[in-house]
Parts: C-alpha cells; sequence; structure tokens
C-alpha cells in the first residue's frame, strides 16, 4: 500500500480546483493509498481559495503574491509528509488516474522518479512548437534523456528532495537535477487532455527564463562542485594568449618599431588582467560552492497561512 502525498500549485484555476481533487480523492480512495492532497495557491486573484474552502482533506497553502509555479512546488513538496510525492498542474490537463500506473512502474523497475510522457499532446500549435523546441535544445544541453520533462506530472520518492530547492522556472528540470545527484530517472506515457476552464498561464517570458535555467543547469551538472575548472582554465588560457602577445610586442619593441603604432601591447594587458580576474574569480566561486554546501538556503518565496481541511 503507497503512502503519497499530491502537490498541485493553482493560480487562478477556481474553475478547476473542485473537480481535479474529486478525481485526486477518487483515485486515492479507489487505490487505497494513506494520501494527503496539498493544493499551493500561488497568490491568485480569482476565488481560487473560497473554492477550496470545504474540500476535504485537503491542506491548502496561500501565497501572499504570485511567486511563480517553481515556487509553488517547492512549498508544496516541503509540506509532503508521505513516502512519494506526486506532482502536477492545476489545470486539469493532467489525468489523476495515470498515478497508479505511474507507481507501479516505479516499484517494477526500482527507480526514484517517474516522469510523464505527454505524448498525445491536447494543446495549440504555438505552445507544441514551443515545447519541442524547448525538449530539443534540452536534449542537447541538459541530456536528461526525458521526452517531455516539462509535465508536471511526475511521481518521486521522498528522499529526493531532502537537499533540494527549487527556483526560477526550475521545476522543468527537476529530472535532471536528480539524475546530476545520481537518482533513477524513468518515463512513462500518460494521458493529455484539453483545458477546460481558465487560461493558459504560459508566456515567451516563461520560455526565456525556462532557457536562462536550462543554462544553469548545465553548469551545475558540470562544474558545480568545482568553478575553478571552467573559470580558472578560461583565465590560464586568456594569460597564456597575454604572454603570447607581450612577447610578440617584444620582439617588435627590440626590430626598433615604434609601439605606439600597434595593439599588440594593449591586446596584451587586457588578456592578462581578464586572465587574472578569471582565475581570482574562480577561487573565489570555489569558496562560494562551499558555503553554499554547508548553509541553510533561504527560501524565495513567503507563505500567508496554511489551512488544513481535515475529514470528519
Amino acid at each position: 500500500m503507497y503512502r503519497i502525498s499530491v502537490v498541485v500549485p493553482v493560480y487562478n484555476e477556481s474553475g478547476n480546483v473542485k473537480e481535479l481533487f474529486r478525481e485526486i480523492k477518487e483515485v486515492c480512495v479507489k487505490e487505497n493509498y494513506t494520501y494527503e492532497i496539498i493544493f499551493v495557491d500561488d497568490g491568485s486573484s480569482d476565488d481560487t481559495a473560497k473554492q477550496c474552502a470545504d474540500l476535504k482533506p485537503l491542506k491548502l497553502i496561500r501565497f501572499r503574491r504570485n511567486f511563480g509555479q517553481t515556487a509553488a512546488m517547492d512549498a508544496g513538496i516541503k509540506a509532503a509528509q508521505y513516502d512519494y510525492i506526486v506532482t502536477m498542474d492545476g489545470d486539469r490537463q493532467n489525468d489523476p488516474a495515470d498515478i497508479p500506473n505511474m507507481l507501479k512502474y516505479m516499484t517494477e523497475n526500482d527507480l526514484d522518479v517517474v516522469s510523464g510522457w505527454r505524448k498525445n499532446r491536447k494543446d495549440t500549435v504555438m505552445k507544441k512548437f514551443t515545447s519541442r523546441g524547448a525538449n530539443f535544445l534540452r536534449g542537447i544541453i541538459v541530456k536528461d534523456n526525458i521526452h517531455d520533462s516539462g509535465c508536471s506530472l511526475k511521481v518521486y520518492k521522498r528522499e529526493c528532495f531532502e537537499n533540494l530547492s527549487l527556483y526560477g522556472e526550475m521545476h522543468r528540470f527537476i529530472p535532471a537535477l536528480l539524475k546530476i545527484k545520481g537518482f533513477t530517472v524513468g518515463e512513462i506515457v500518460v494521458n493529455h487532455r484539453p483545458r477546460t476552464a481558465g487560461v493558459t498561464k504560459y508566456n515567451w517570458k516563461r520560455t526565456f527564463k525556462g532557457f536562462v535555467d536550462m543554462i544553469s543547469v548545465w553548469f551545475w551538472n558540470k562544474f558545480a562542485v568545482r568553478p575553478l575548472h571552467l573559470l580558472g582554465s578560461t583565465g590560464i588560457v586568456s594569460i597564456f594568449i597575454g604572454i603570447v602577445f607581450a612577447i610578440w610586442s617584444l620582439v617588435l619593441f627590440i626590430m626598433g618599431n615604434n609601439m605606439s603604432d600597434y595593439m599588440q601591447p594593449i591586446v596584451s594587458v587586457l588578456f592578462l588582467l581578464a586572465g587574472l580576474f578569471l582565475f581570482v574569480f574562480g577561487l573565489m566561486s570555489d569558496i562560494l560552492v562551499k558555503t553554499y554546501y554547508g548553509s541553510k538556503i533561504d527560501t524565495p518565496y513567503n507563505i500567508k497561512e496554511v489551512v488544513e481541511n481535515k475529514e470528519d
């Protein structure tokens, strides 16, 4: 028997929360799970919170303002108490009926993470095009071997989040971050439904932020533990180029040339200074990384209240 926490970020989803809650609860009761349902209201301006008032059993976490889906997911995950954490969107496009198959697939294959794959998406043409472009870039840069990392329907073992905080649009790259830490990740095809209420929250800004975070994940994968390997090596190369230009300048000076007519001395100084700065910055980054791993990280959001509706 599974013990699961279902975490759902919601933002202006007043037309969806009741039916989504009913579907999640129905699956959990049918499968005889020990369960909790956590909705995180990401500063909704409609009556989403009001619609959740009579839903039981439900833990509702309300933000003081809109901090974004990643922050809402992080807050919900940190509030979860059971062995398996299920995340999904609040727009009802993810199907709670897929949860049993995902848990079964996780157990049978001894995985730490199972990600949903929306193979047959019910989205607009533009949204599909943007998503496929992002997936293509992610496959090149991040290489997490996941077809659809943007799908919010995922199942995690609780230990995956013991030392992980989420920022920006990082919820898209959780499998990649966990894979870096040595967790095993799998994928299964899930049902994807068209939106029937509310409006999509995706726009070009989220796409841009996602790309920036993709670069961050790449850097974290390659150089998180030793940034000096990147910055220090680049600095050494720059210093070497500066020395070459310095020798060139010296040869020209010995040959009796007027150095004010040549750019080599200036280029030499620029490369030497840039290399020195990069190397020193690499050393400082190494120190900051050690501080990061040894300190408690603050959360980038603020919770207004936590309301817990228990069944009678």
